[in-house]
């Protein structure tokens, strides 16, 4: 099993010395995607460090962490990579970890593994309140846009991938900065690759973040609302027509005629000073719980829905 490490290299200088020697003898191939880097973190590297393994691409431009993971997943598919592994090269990721997200891959339980680190106490222990909070509530969104309920922390960057699966992704379309991994479980998902989460513990040692995940809960709401809509619309009514469908379309009916008749009785009788009837009343809150009932029961579809055959065994 050939194995390439990405490692984007921006402004990781003072990092990527430690993390390189740590790599184990598990990675075939190390891919140093230096994007514009003001400190040419990924010359610097192979300057220093005598390693066959290690392999530069450069951006002349800065494209965002997405961009740069991108180049070293085309880069590791030229090198005919079984397996390709991204992890940040900030030092806040140990290599020593690398097997254990492979393992999953070579057993074919999965076709991607990801980094949790929300999976216990413990491996919370490291992580800032305002980056709980933020990646908690991110956590939830992206659950929605991408349909891995089981998945959490999904701005986590330790990342193993199946090849033969990064193939099958259309590269060009994946969003090329700090959106990029939840657009990538969203691509991964209508390809209907299956996912697990490996748990890791968080390592803050005073490294600079360009991201707010507080921020980010706002930045990314829209493009979330638009995965979502893409996925609901390509699963239930473009490659498969079944009960969650029919589910949706009718709670949506029942649910905004009973919103939009009822606020229209409301505001019609308020403003004659008139107090609604029991009838009309009931006429607007029986469709409206009986379309959340159903909306409910369509989510509870969805949850299901989540692929369980490894899509790699199937090419």
């Amino acid at each position: 099993m050939i194995t390439c490490l990405v490692l984007p290299c921006y402004k990781t200088r003072a990092h990527i010395l430690a993390l390189l020697a740590k790599v184990g003898p598990e990675v075939n191939w190390i891919i140093l995607v230096d994007d514009a880097c003001p400190e040419g973190t990924g010359e610097y590297a192979i300057s220093h460090i005598s390693d066959s393994r290690l392999i530069l691409v450069k951006h002349n431009k800065n494209k965002g962490v997405g961009a740069a993971v991108v180049s070293g997943f085309r880069k590791a598919i030229e090198l005919d990579a079984d397996c390709i592994v991204r992890i940040d090269s900030d030092g806040q990721m140990d290599p020593a970890l690398i097997p254990r997200f492979l393992s999953p891959l070579n057993c074919g339980v999965a076709d991607f593994a990801k980094g949790n680190r929300f999976w216990s106490p413990e491996t919370l222990a490291g992580m800032p309140v305002t980056r709980l909070i933020g990646n908690a509530g991110l956590s939830f969104i992206s659950k929605v846009s991408t349909g891995y309920w089981s998945l959490m922390d999904p701005n986590n960057g330790f990342f193993a991938i199946h090849a033969a699966v990064a193939q099958k992704l259309d590269l060009d379309k994946l969003e090329s900065r700090y959106f990029f991994e939840s657009d990538l479980l969203f691509r991964l998902n209508t390809i209907r690759a299956v996912g697990v989460d490996i748990p890791m513990y968080a390592v803050y040692e005073g490294e600079t973040s360009n991201l707010s995940p507080l921020n980010s809960i706002l930045e990314f709401f829209f493009k979330h609302i638009r995965n979502t809509t893409k996925r609901v619309v390509y699963n239930y009514f473009v490659r498969d027509f079944n009960v969650a469908s029919l589910q949706m379309i009718i709670g949506m009916i029942f649910f905004w005629f009973g919103i939009i008749y009822g606020g229209f009785n409301w505001a019609y009788l308020s403003s004659q000073g008139m107090y609604a009837s029991s009838g009309t009343v009931m006429l607007a809150a029986l469709p409206v719980l009986l379309g959340f009932q159903l909306l409910l029961a369509a989510l509870q579809q969805d949850i299901n829905f989540e692929p369980k055959i490894p899509l790699h065994k199937l090419i």
